[in-house]
């Protein structure tokens, strides 16, 4: 049994599952910091993998991709909190406390920081927003967010050009970008975005670079490598077709069968 990630207004989220599970979002758009409450969350992100632990915290820097796979405690279940902090809400802080709005951050995408009893805390006194959810009006959000950023700048000083970097990405290698990044699930928009183009852009340039349409060549691209998995790493399609940036297995099957004329299962019985 799985509880889906709720949304409370549009700041806070509150994960509860049973059962290890993918999130369902693959693109960070805003700055996010998360509280582990039970179990595990562990991040696939461009950089690597970071594993968020019971009692700790994590903030993610906005316009990246990432995959987090949730699991749950022994005897426990999995649970989480969130505060989503938009750059709207952002810009308005920052103005309100004389912070530099203009300086670019160029350091690691996700950080772990270090537990202390103010932002404990601050998580803690989340749960009346979650039990109470209807009750709680835009402005108590907005006084929320704020005591969050306020505990996070205290604390944590040298934070204040990652919260207040709202830069746009720049124009990048889009082909060596898809190669490393094509398992990520997201629309065509978001990879555009991440490589600093916009959507006709980034079409046509994708065009020229690879001979093909983004759609059909991510198709193509992920069944290859699924049938090199299955093939040659014995890999099950079960453990792979999330990974892949598949939604479901029997998109997955249905898509494989077309390409290759055979089954998964017509592989792994040779």
């Amino acid at each position: 049994m799985n509880l889906d990630d709720l949304n409370f207004g549009n700041a806070f989220l509150y994960s509860c599952y049973f059962d290890k599970v993918l999130g369902h979002e693959q693109f960070v758009s805003e700055h996010v910091i998360s509280y582990q409450i039970s179990g595990e969350t562990h991040i696939d992100h461009q950089n690597g993998v970071i594993i968020l632990k019971e009692g700790q915290l994590l903030i993610s820097h906005r316009h990246q991709l990432a995959k987090a796979f949730k699991y749950p405690a022994k005897n426990k279940e999995y649970r989480s909190l969130s505060v989503m902090l938009n750059a709207e809400r952002l810009r308005k802080f920052g103005i309100d406390h004389h912070y530099a709005l203009d300086k670019k951050y160029n350091g690691m995408p996700n950080i772990l920081l270090d537990s202390n009893p103010f932002l404990d805390g601050f998580f803690q006194s989340l749960v009346p927003y979650v039990e109470q959810a209807k009750l709680v009006s835009p402005q108590m959000e907005t006084v929320k967010v704020n005591e969050v950023l306020t505990l996070l700048l205290e604390t944590n000083p040298e934070l204040k050009i990652f919260l207040f970097d709202f830069s746009e990405p720049f124009k990048i290698d889009l082909e060596q970008f898809m190669i490393k990044n094509y398992r990520y699930n997201v629309p065509i928009e978001n990879f555009a975005k991440l490589t600093g183009r916009s959507l006709a852009s980034f079409k046509r340039d994708f065009q020229k670079i690879f001979n093909s349409s983004p759609r059909k060549w991510l198709k193509e691209k992920r069944l290859s490598e699924a049938y090199y998995l299955i093939e040659k790493k014995q890999r099950k399609p079960t453990d792979i077709y999330l990974d892949l940036g598949f939604e479901n297995l029997s998109h997955f099957y249905s898509s494989f069968k077309e390409k290759f004329g055979i089954t998964p299962a017509m592989i792994t019985a040779k």
